[in-house]
């Protein structure tokens, strides 16, 4: 049963206390691999690491009889660490997409703080089910990111802006609002007309996933990934023209020759996949840039 408060009377804050405990941050420091569970940054070289609540545990946005989830406060799967940019809700500047596509740099209030859209019956109580809400965001947790959101791999002034995917993890180019859009209710219903992710579209905004520094953290790592993918093709080249030529050399040279390019070729590889690794920042854009990586060379006519 929600409690309803007379008007102009706020509900006292519950001091809640286990969550903050260092033995937690640790834990979450550890399956998380030091990173912001919602946009892939190395928190610790910035600040040190929120406990965010999932669900909201003291209060819900815009919901003002609503209690919060208090009996979620110090529930394993309710706790994630998070950015302070993630979990605050402050004002931020964020790239966005107009009508021809050229690329803004506007003031935006992102961070979840305590948001937590739903679609469905919220739950109020202890023994109200979960599910039932139909939750707008991502829970990095439960859910396959790849299913709701997709990277923008071009090497243009979009470069590392992610967007709500179609159904089935395809790309969905840029979503563009007619204005700068705040409220996740609008989102929601511009990703659904346009036929993307509504999940999707409403976390990257709640979250702050399309924040200028993270987008130019995302750009520089699609630039390190491009610089080893020529690298890569060019060693590749050389080993070819170098197994095809017709000298003079002993063929022990040329063998030991070739060995050696084979073994640079997997070094650049490994040092490709390592950007992808669970441990690595921004792992998610990398790995798209792999798959994309590897579409292309499978569509490469045979040497």
């Amino acid at each position: 049963m929600v409690e309803v408060l007379p008007p102009g009377m706020k509900r006292k804050a519950f001091p809640f206390q286990a969550y903050k405990a260092e033995g937690v941050k640790k834990r979450l420091e550890e399956l998380f691999h030091g990173k912001c569970a919602y946009c892939e940054s190395l928190y610790a070289s910035q600040a040190p690491v929120d406990v965010e609540h999932y669900r909201p545990k003291g209060r819900v946005k815009d919901e003002h009889a609503h209690p919060g989830y208090w009996w979620l406060a110090s529930e394993w799967t309710n706790l994630l660490p998070s950015c302070l940019d993630c979990n605050r809700r402050r004002k931020q500047a964020v790239p966005t997409i107009t009508g021809d596509l050229s690329v803004l740099h506007a003031g935006m209030l992102t961070g979840k703080q305590d948001s937590f859209p739903v679609l469905g019956t919220r739950a109020t109580e202890e023994l109200d089910d979960l599910a039932s809400e139909r939750a707008l965001l991502l829970d990095p947790t439960r859910d396959d990111p790849d299913e709701h959101l997709s990277f923008w791999l071009g090497g243009d002034r979009a470069a590392g802006l992610v967007y709500p995917a179609r159904s089935g993890g395809a790309a969905a180019g840029p979503l563009i609002l007619p204005a700068v859009v705040e409220d996740a209710a609008t989102i929601g219903n511009h990703a659904s007309a346009a036929g993307v992710s509504v999940r999707g579209a409403v976390s990257i905004q709640v979250y702050g996933l399309n924040r200028l520094r993270l987008v130019q953290e995302r750009a520089r790592l699609l630039q390190q990934l491009r610089f080893l993918e020529s690298v890569l093709l060019d060693v590749s080249e050389v080993s070819r023209d170098l197994a095809a030529v017709n000298v003079t050399v002993a063929r022990q040279e040329l063998t030991d020759a070739a060995d050696r390019l084979d073994r640079l070729q997997r070094r650049i590889l490994d040092q490709m996949q390592s950007l992808a690794a669970p441990t690595a920042p921004h792992s998610a854009i990398a790995r798209e840039y792999l798959r994309d990586f590897r579409n292309r060379i499978a569509s490469l006519p045979p040497a």
